[in-house]
């Protein structure tokens, strides 16, 4: 509790100002993305690390399979895995549930007081090794390209103190290096807490920390700026070849839903935090989906597709046991009677590269069925 209050004066404000975009009318398309910070080795040996991963590739395929969205696909996680924990039989085993569940893998990294040439060393590791097991997906160019959640949530050195991260030109960085979104706000109640919450939006790098606390909104660009699927320049795969830069800043933010959720109060009068994390003491539900719709995370110009970006941390117990278990088959059912054509919504599980994909579909203007441009700019390997 006092963490969440000593951190209210960072977004609270921002909350209070929001004004979300009224829905509109016809079928309203949804974007469900679970980021899952998946870390098998969390407080675990290799051996405990093993087990858990054979608990997940026996029992989460089973749990969603009942499950389909508008397209036919059934819910599925964005595996970001640590790249500092790197290792091939863990890998192995992340790459068996992506086949068996339609999961994808993308890049984590928790450090520490590092420079630019000893973040830019440890990016270059962790993509080579992913890389090497299939899992990144590429652009036009033929570019490995991903996208990225920060440890500790110290995004582009945020941290008040400088601590898990150390390098104020991260941003860019990131880009340099193929990123294509961050994925790893909201970080409410720590300390790294942007202003700018409930949006999709570019943030502009500068030689200060926490670069991202505010930006431009992503929006339908007019004709004359678009950029199409085919835009990144040739290149080859070389930390020299910088991507294209976006159209307003240096990288691409994706949020999570950020609010007050008066639904289930504190001591019957005190709202509860909602951001967007999943866990055993706050497993999904009816009240919360219908909060993180509230919120309207969209693009400017293209209303009728909201973008619910969650995470979670569901390698180890407990709160494996929501994800592999009722929890999440409760909340599926959920999501199968409510979000239907039928009562004006449709549906779609999408990775973190999808949803990315989605989101520049709108940009170049195009409407109608969402799932349609699950493919858009990124695509995975073979």
């Amino acid at each position: 509790m006092s963490e969440q209050l000593r951190t209210l004066p960072l977004w609270l404000p921002g909350y209070l100002r929001q004004q979300p975009a009224p829905q509109p009318d016809g079928v309203k398309d949804v974007m469900l993305c679970v980021c899952d910070h998946f870390e098998p080795l969390h407080r675990a040996d290799k051996p405990e690390a093993l087990r858990r991963m054979a608990r997940w590739k026996a029992e989460f395929p089973k749990n969603i399979a009942p499950f389909r969205d508008a397209d036919g696909i059934r819910p599925r996680h964005t595996c970001f895995y640590p790249i500092e924990q790197y290792d091939p039989d863990l890998l192995n085993d992340v790459a068996e549930l992506c086949r068996a569940s339609g999961a994808e893998v993308e890049v984590h990294l928790h450090h520490d007081r590092d420079t630019e040439a000893t973040l830019r060393a440890k990016l270059m590791k962790g993509i080579a090794d992913f890389t090497r097991h299939g899992f990144l997906p590429r652009d036009a160019s033929g570019r490995t390209r991903w996208g990225f959640v920060h440890g500790d949530w110290a995004l582009d050195n945020s941290h008040p103190d400088g601590a898990q991260c150390g390098v104020n030109n991260e941003l860019s960085l990131l880009r340099e290096l193929g990123c294509y979104a961050d994925f790893t706000l909201p970080s409410c109640p720590d300390p790294t807490q942007t202003r700018t919450i409930n949006r999709l939006y570019y943030a502009q790098d500068t030689p200060q920390p926490k670069s991202h606390d505010t930006g431009v909104q992503v929006r339908v660009l007019p004709a004359g700026d678009l950029q199409s699927p085919s835009a990144s320049p040739t290149a080859k795969q070389s930390g020299d070849c910088k991507p294209p830069a976006p159209p307003f800043g240096d990288l691409l933010i994706v949020q999570g839903p950020l609010a007050l959720n008066w639904e289930r109060r504190k001591l019957a009068f005190l709202p509860r935090l909602e951001n967007s994390d999943l866990t055993a003491a706050n497993p999904p539900r009816a009240d919360r989906m219908r909060l993180w719709l509230k919120q309207h995370i969209h693009v400017l110009g293209r209303p009728e597709w909201t973008f619910v970006k969650l995470h979670c941390h569901g390698a180890p117990p407990p709160n494996s046991g929501v994800f592999l278990g009722e929890p999440y088959r409760a909340f599926h059912q959920h999501l199968a009677e409510t979000l239907t054509e039928a009562k004006g919504w449709r549906l779609h599980h999408v990775t973190a590269r999808e949803l990315v994909n989605i989101i520049h579909a709108a940009e170049d203007g195009h409407s109608g069925n969402a799932g349609q441009f699950r493919d858009y700019r990124y695509k995975l390997p073979g």
